[in-house]
């Protein structure tokens, strides 16, 4: 049987020289996943049971595994180049084919698609009006439609008044007259159509501790319940405020405006008038300037008018076996009864690890590793020559007997 021996040392040899060479050839494959050989003895069926002389017949591949160990992750310029830091892989879409993969080289298609090197759509969870639906996936599309524009419902004004300011009646506010009032501030408003307007507060000292705000939008005066009223306690601390909401009838096609004011971060302190803070919720439209990736997968986008929202977020799947899953070429794997069912989610959930952009997972091969393991095998492949050497010198003695 040392013929039969030898012949299954030299093809397992030759088979593992297979294994490392692959893995030496992949040493550059982003994502690439190691392989080993696994080996295992041969013993002929015996109807007597085992015997404790028995010797095996052989050696055998028992299988090739992959080894999901982490990569080095390497820093690139594109934004779509996205590294996995810990368990999971990419969920891939072939026109509903689902693969799964750790090369996270991504670009986008003619129509906005993030697709891998393979032309595969990347898979995760859609966004609908800037928010991300759990648990709808389907393949990820970066819409490059503008932002719409929001209207400006709400708006805040922090500010100073300083205490020391003389007493300025209302009844004698005139806008165009500066010696009318004792400070004005000014902030951006929108319309429906995102078009920008001109909101001014003028601020009257109406008696002790009490300040009348008159409320301009492009240069005419707001509607509402009329002029506000801001009240303060002895120390200045802001008491409450009437008629906090204004409107504006426009004359560009737009909706008319209504406006609920915050003047909760107002104070009356005796130093001089200074300006805190102008917040409102409105902007414009705008035009997709830039996207970026965050560590949970969500995907940014960056608008003109320097708002932002979110487009989608990218999935990953983990497996109760990973090294059960069938490769499939092109650093593509697929599920088996081996693997388990996928698990689904969002990256730093359960299982699965973060995500880091303009980064790439380089193979996990160790090129050293692999020179000395190729060394090995060729050693057990001369071996194995040399017992069918042996038996074949053995064999022509026993012929040669007279």
């Amino acid at each position: 049987m040392s013929f039969q021996q030898g012949l299954s040392g030299l093809n397992a040899a030759a088979k593992n020289l297979d294994v490392i060479g692959n893995n030496v050839a992949n040493s550059g494959t982003t994502g690439f996943k190691q392989a080993v050989a696994q080996f295992a003895d041969v013993f002929a069926a015996s109807n007597g049971g085992g015997s404790r002389t028995q010797v095996g017949i052989g050696t055998q591949i028992s299988g090739v595994t992959q080894q999901f160990t982490q990569g080095n992750i390497s820093v690139t310029n594109n934004t779509l180049d996205v590294a996995i830091n810990g368990n999971g892989l990419y969920r891939m879409s072939d026109g509903g084919a689902i693969s799964y993969t750790r090369n996270g080289q991504f670009s986008l298609d003619k129509d906005g698609y993030i697709i891998g090197v393979n032309g595969k759509n990347l898979t995760g969870f859609q966004a609908v009006n800037g928010v991300i639906v759990p648990g709808v996936v389907g393949n990820l599309q970066l819409s490059a439609a503008d932002l719409l524009p929001s209207t400006t419902a709400n708006a805040s004004v922090g500010a100073n008044l300083a205490s020391s300011d003389p007493i300025l009646a209302p009844a004698g506010f005139l806008a165009t007259n500066p010696a009318t009032f004792n400070f004005s501030t000014a902030s951006s408003c929108y319309d429906t159509l995102g078009q920008s307007h001109t909101m001014t507060f003028y601020f009257n000292k109406a008696a002790a501790n009490t300040w009348a705000v008159n409320t301009y939008i492009d240069g005419a005066a707001a509607n509402g319940a009329g002029v506000s009223t801001l009240t303060f306690n002895s120390s200045g601390g802001f008491l409450g405020a009437t008629n906090p909401v204004k409107t504006a009838a426009l004359t560009n096609g737009a909706a008319a405006l209504s406006i609920t004011m915050d003047f909760s971060k107002m104070t009356q302190f005796g130093s001089a008038f200074g300006v805190n803070s102008l917040t409102q919720d409105g902007y414009a439209s705008g035009q997709l300037s830039g996207y970026s990736i965050g560590a949970d997968g969500i995907i940014l986008g960056r608008y003109t008018n320097g708002q932002t929202q979110q487009l989608g977020q990218i999935a990953l799947t983990n497996f109760a076996n990973t090294q059960g899953l069938i490769p499939l070429g092109d650093s593509m794997f697929a599920e088996s009864p081996g693997s388990g069912s996928p698990l689904t989610g969002a990256p730093g959930t359960a299982s699965l690890g973060s995500l880091q952009s303009a980064a790439k997972e380089d193979s996990n091969v160790d090129l050293t590793a692999e020179l000395v393991n190729m060394i090995t095998a060729q050693r057990v492949y001369q071996a194995n020559a040399q017992t069918i050497k042996t038996q074949d010198q053995v064999l022509q003695t026993l012929v040669n007997l007279k």
